[in-house]
Order: structure tokens, then sequence, then C-alpha cells
């Protein structure tokens, strides 16, 4: 029995990918279709970094296949990630391909934790990612990604991005000492974000995770303004109060044109170690109805537990302490929406196009 490259096509576009939710005909991931006899061959390139889910979507490509008639069937999958547009008028970074800022319009929330938690679990899912801490005041990122001593400047002007855990890595922390308070007013503090950002030989990133500082001051608006941004995470708790101070951040982005790529929720839900009662000390499914009200999408929920705090704090998160565990699962799951909708944004051509240059002659 063989198999026409029609009923392949068929196969494919009744399956479904289970992250972007597109058949993998319209969702132009299906390519290269070879049909002989009845073995076929075919490459699927997902827009998104999938390390621990491609050989789940191997098998269901190829089992799709088999279904429609195929004897055999072999499925090679890869990702490609690719630029994405930005602001109106705002360049690109040389060797960034996406900037994601992940923000909270209140402090406490744990939006550090989660920023570095989501740039471990897209360099766990096999994308080249960095982290930028944009936090010149409180910067936590060296003490969370276990990074001592200082980056090196090979020619005095441009910095070296500090490794940790698969990252690179810059921060303000790494460049004073750890008990010295930066008593800077607002035009130094957004200077030395763009020196931080711009002047740091970042190495072709996919990704370029920015920790954001709490609120909706000056390093916000620079950002909004002229950092090539291609998408915002808002962390909030499901608190009433962090979740009116979440909105106005959610907004802010939304005003200067920046997409919230979507909302996590944390510590939404605690668990006793002795006895296992569930309790939601925070409140309930405010997230859930932020996002209802604003149209954006719930990426997910994660519980108050000691676990993180204890894992983030001695330099080592919890997606590279626990890979195995649900908290990293959860993660996982978040940074691949993440990326869902990072791909789903219109391409960056900027780079493309050849610069035009009038001489008069």
């Amino acid at each position: 029995m063989s198999v026409s490259e029609q009923q392949v096509k068929d196969a494919l576009t009744a399956l479904v990918d289970p992250n972007t939710q597109k058949d993998f005909i319209s969702g132009k991931s299906a390519r290269n279709i070879k049909v002989d006899g009845d073995n076929v061959t075919l490459d699927v390139v997902l827009p998104y970094p999938a390390k621990m889910v491609m050989n789940d979507i191997k098998k269901k490509v190829e089992d799709a296949i088999k279904a429609a008639g195929a004897a055999s069937a072999t499925a090679n999958i890869s990702w490609k990630i690719v630029a994405h547009s930005v602001q109106k008028g705002v360049k690109l970074i040389p060797g960034v391909k996406n900037i994601i800022a992940v923000a909270s319009g209140k402090g406490g929330v744990g939006k550090s934790t989660t920023a570095v938690n989501l740039a471990l679990a897209l360099a766990a899912e096999g994308a080249s990612v960095g982290m930028l801490d944009a936090d010149i005041y409180g910067p936590s990122q060296p003490t969370m990604l276990g990074i001592t001593g200082r980056p090196e400047s090979p020619d005095g002007q441009n910095l070296e991005p500090m490794l940790g855990h698969g990252l690179q890595a810059m921060s303000i922390g790494f460049l004073i000492d750890v008990e010295t308070p930066m008593v800077w007013r607002g035009p130094m503090v957004t200077q030395a974000l763009e020196q931080l950002l711009n002047q740091t030989k970042w190495k072709d990133l996919d990704y370029l995770v920015i920790d954001l500082p709490p609120g909706t001051g000056d390093i916000q608006l620079t950002l909004a303004q002229r950092v090539p941004v291609t998408g915002a995470v808002i962390v909030t708790t499901p608190q009433d109060i962090a979740l009116i101070d979440a909105r106005k951040g959610l907004k802010m982005f939304e005003k200067v044109g920046v997409p919230i790529l979507g909302v996590v929720e944390n510590m939404s839900l605690h668990i006793c170690t002795n006895c296992g009662h569930e309790e939601r000390i925070f409140g309930e499914g405010g997230g859930e109805r932020m996002c209802k009200d604003y149209g954006n999408e719930f990426l997910g929920a994660l519980p108050l537990d000691i676990r993180i705090r204890e894992e983030t704090d001695s330099g080592k998160p919890t997606v590279v302490a626990e890979p195995e565990s649900r908290i990293a699962e959860i993660y996982r799951a978040i940074a691949r929406r993440v990326a869902v909708k990072v791909g789903d944004l219109a391409v960056d051509h900027s780079s493309k196009f050849p610069s035009i240059v009038i001489q008069n002659t």
C-alpha cells in the first residue's frame, strides 16, 4: 500500500502542535515532504525551542503519517528562532534576536525569580539565552545565578558577559561592591542601563531576558522607548494590591506599543510541607481575571514553595537544581508558551535591507 503526498499533507493538516495550537501545514512547520513508495521523510521546523518535547512531536508526526498509509515515516525535528519586530524607530541590538522584558508593578512578587527561571527554562529547551539585570538599585541576578567576579573588557570599552548555568549575564552587581548603595538620580540610572545593554558583547542570543525593577518609572520608560523589546511578561501574585500595580505595568507597555506576551501568577498556592494542606494565602484567580479583563494570555501559576526560595538564594534556581520537579516543569511550560507567543509576532526584516547611502559624486 502506497501513500500520496496529498494524503501526508492531509494527515499533517489534521494534526495540531500542542504548543502552537496550529496544524503542521498551516503553521508552515512541515517542510521538504518526500514520498518514496510507502516511505515518507520530512523536516519539521518549529518556531520555538523544543528540546524537551521534540521526541513527543516526532512520534506524533510519524504516527499520523503511518496512520495515513505509510509503511515508514521519518520526521527530522529542528527549530529556528528568528528576530521579531519591535517598537517603531528602535534598532535591534547586535547579537540579540529577541528581547523579553519581565516586569511587575509591585516589588516582592517574585519577578526576579520568575525571570531567571524563565531564562534557564528557555536555555533548557535549546535556545541561546542572556539575562540582563536592569534593577540598578537592587541587583539580584549575580546571587541568583551564583556568579562572582568582574566582567572582562578587552578593549576597555565593551564588556564580556559573565556566564552562569549556560546563560550570558550582565548586571551592575558585577561592577560594584555588594554592599555599595547606588545613590543615583534617574538620568544616571537610565544611562547605566543603556550602557549595560549596548556595551555588553552579547553572542548570538535567541532571547535576552531583562529583569526589570518594579514600578513604571524612568527605567521602564527608557526600556519601552529606546530598547528594542519584542514583548513583555507581567508577574503578579493573586493579591488585589499586587494586581492593581500589575495592571498599571501592563497598561504602560500597551501605551508604548510593546506586546504583552502574558501574565505569570506567582505564589498562587501554598502547600504545607508537614501535612500537605493547600491554602491560597494571597487570594484566588486574580491573575486569570486580569488576563480576561485585558484579553491577555494566562501563562501559568507557580506555588509558594520554600524550595524555589532556597534554590534561588543559593545560586542554583529550580530549573537547574531540580530539572525533573513539577515546579521546573511549570517554568518550562511557561517558557515554551512565551517562545511560541514571540514566534507568532511579525518578523523583523530590517537586517535584510541594505543601508541606502546618498553621496554627492
